[in-house]
């Protein structure tokens, strides 16, 4: 079955989130020892740890590995009372940024080969984790221990309404009640109390509660430095009998469960990949077949033999690849205005590619140009953002003498396969250029690469079109 997923989550501290947890996950092994149990924590106490490694060896990876890319498959353990768990990490903070989005634990456990049931603890705050594991949960237990924490609820449920989650997920569990406090009137103790102000509030319960016990607490300090469970040191007291019922509740909804969270993610997924996969093949068949600049041909339509970049118009319309020596030409002799021929070998080409990595290039008219007789093209280096570096203006010369002989211009060429209009004028759109991956030029046609290079395209072009726009309106 699986994997079911149960989130413990509190923003108040002390309620009791990681006994629950830990002491769940064996309890559930215990209804069914053929059950997979997988148990994390983003917590940097180390309880999961303590409690269910078995010997002194060191892991083989932790819990900051999974968000850095490696399977979680591959960091789990096998520990105390056959509970699955990835080890703990005290350096989480250093990979928030990575969790850019509230699936992207989903994401990274739906890839998984995990199964049964998985419960996450977390720490008792709101924070990137905390919102991973609530958008990842099949059951969201919310243990409350007193009227604060019951006020805290109020951010757990409003941050399911603002990522439209279903709020049936979430259940209040009374914590470390006090059974020897009675009250007058009809909530005649603690538990009944807090169960009544939930309700009163519109949340559901889990069936019964976790009662306060000097015995379990004592579980946790002692020589041999372990956290020891309530099912083998804690029989004689009634939190094992409410430990029990729990672990029946969680392993029976996930049973009746239909419809696992970490499979609704697998599908968005696998619609992701094959969007994915559609755009890259629209974009690999607008390809021309041949060098922008030089015309030769790179190999057959839809796959690229000789690397070097990746050249698209502003609009769109024209998209290919440019031969690596063939750029490096243009680039030294009309823009950097070299006298002499370039060698492949030579060290200033090496130069010019290492420096090129990160960059973008961009050829278009030159401003306030549009009338001119004599046609002239900007050439401008970019940097990741779109600012410019440097900026060469020269003049578009249709034929040029080399060797004594006329022959027509390499960056002629380039231009009018790219810039021209009718009647061999440039128009008012540019050419971007971006180096690409040596070993995969196809790379930049993927979403992540092309979508950050179409954005900045877009803002280049959308000042023409905005000028454009307005000229037409006062015409």
């Amino acid at each position: 079955m699986g994997p079911y997923v149960v989130t413990v989550s509190s923003e108040k501290g002390g309620v009791g989130k990681t006994t629950l947890a830990t002491n769940l996950a064996i309890y559930l092994k215990a209804l069914n020892e053929d059950l997979p149990v997988t148990l994390f924590s983003f917590d940097n106490h180390f309880s999961v740890d303590r409690m269910f490694r078995i010997g002194r060896g060191f892991p083989q990876g932790d819990i900051l590995d999974m968000f850095r890319g490696d399977c979680p498959d591959v960091l789990v353990e096998t520990g105390e009372y056959g509970v699955q768990f990835i080890p703990s990490s005290k350096e989480l903070a250093k990979i928030r940024h990575l969790l850019t989005a509230p699936d992207t634990l989903g994401r990274i456990l739906a890839k998984s080969s995990l199964e049964g049931i998985i419960i996450i603890d977390t720490r008792p705050d709101l924070d990137v984790f905390t919102q991973n594991a609530l958008f990842t949960a099949d059951r969201t237990i919310v243990p409350v221990k007193d009227a604060p924490s019951l006020e805290n609820c109020k951010n757990l449920y409003d941050f399911f309404t603002q990522n439209n989650l279903s709020k049936r997920t979430l259940r209040i569990l009374p914590c470390l009640v006090d059974s020897r406090i009675h009250y007058d009137g009809p909530f005649r103790n603690p538990y009944q109390l807090l169960k009544a102000y939930a309700i009163n509030r519109g949340y559901r319960c889990l069936e019964g509660y976790i009662a306060k016990s000097p015995k379990v607490e004592s579980l946790n300090t002692n020589p041999e430095g372990k956290i020891y469970p309530v099912l083998t040191h804690g029989r004689g007291t009634e939190v094992h009998v409410q430990l029990a019922h729990l672990a029946r509740q969680i392993y029976l909804d996930a049973k009746d469960e239909k419809e696992l969270r970490l499979q609704q993610l697998r599908r968005t997924m696998d619609g992701e990949d094959a969007d994915r996969s559609e755009n890259f093949q629209s974009r690999r068949e607008r390809v021309v077949p041949f060098c922008l600049a030089c015309r030769k041909q790179l190999g057959t339509p839809g796959q690229v033999a000789v690397p070097g970049y990746y050249a698209e118009t502003l609009d769109g319309k024209v998209a290919g690849y440019i031969e690596e020596e063939c750029f490096s030409n243009l680039v030294f002799r009309y823009f950097y205005q070299s006298q002499r021929e370039i060698a492949a070998t030579d060290p200033l080409r090496d130069l010019f590619r290492e420096s090129t990595q990160g960059n973008y290039f961009l050829i278009r008219r030159a401003a306030n140009s549009q009338n001119y007789y004599q046609q002239l093209l900007s050439f401008l280096r970019l940097n990741e953002a779109g600012e410019e570096i440097s900026q060469k203006v020269v003049e578009l010369k249709e034929f040029e003498t080399r060797f004594l002989k006329k022959e027509r211009s390499a960056l002629y060429q380039l231009a009018a396969n790219t810039l021209m209009g009718e009647g061999g004028r440039l128009h008012d759109g540019g050419l971007l250029i971006r180096r690409v991956s040596s070993d995969f030029p196809e790379e930049i046609l993927y979403d992540e690469q092309y979508l950050a290079f179409r954005r900045l395209a877009n803002s280049l072009a959308s000042p023409v079109t905005d000028l454009i726009n307005e000229l037409s309106a006062s015409a």
